[in-house]
């Protein structure tokens, strides 16, 4: 979800750029101001990226993120770090619904596709949600 998340801990999100984790966990730290580091390691939060195809092709799964920050603030933050277009689930239940985060720091309510394929799910841009 987009906001506060009261089980604490999980983000999935889909850059629109292929990145190294090293880079994506460094925006995470700086945007989050606490180490992140990849499953292994034991840091605070930790982060595991991973590639897929699609409009999206980076995964970024966060785990133990701060219950203190707005996932859609996080993301704005780590999307301006990037440079780089973000997506993350909105708070509605439509499965279709995201938030786009721009690099300009940006949230947008977008529809997106989804297609499951061998190396994951491919996420492409269907359109800007109409504002409600």
């Amino acid at each position: 979800m987009a906001d506060m998340d009261p089980t604490g801990g999980l983000w999935n999100w889909a850059a629109a750029a292929s990145l190294t984790a090293d880079r994506v966990h460094g925006a995470l730290a700086g945007a989050l101001e606490r180490n992140v580091g990849p499953l292994e390691s034991g840091a605070p939060t930790l982060c595991d990226v991973y590639h897929v195809g699609g409009e999206f092709p980076t995964i970024i799964d966060v785990y133990l993120a701060p219950e203190t920050i707005a996932e859609s603030t996080a993301a704005s933050a780590v999307a301006v770090r990037l440079e780089v277009e973000i997506i993350l689930p909105d708070d509605t239940l439509d499965p279709a619904g995201y938030l786009l985060a721009g690099p300009d720091g940006s949230l947008t309510s977008v529809e997106v596709d989804e297609v499951e394929t061998d190396e994951g799910v491919e996420r492409r841009l269907r359109r800007e949600r109409p504002a409600a």
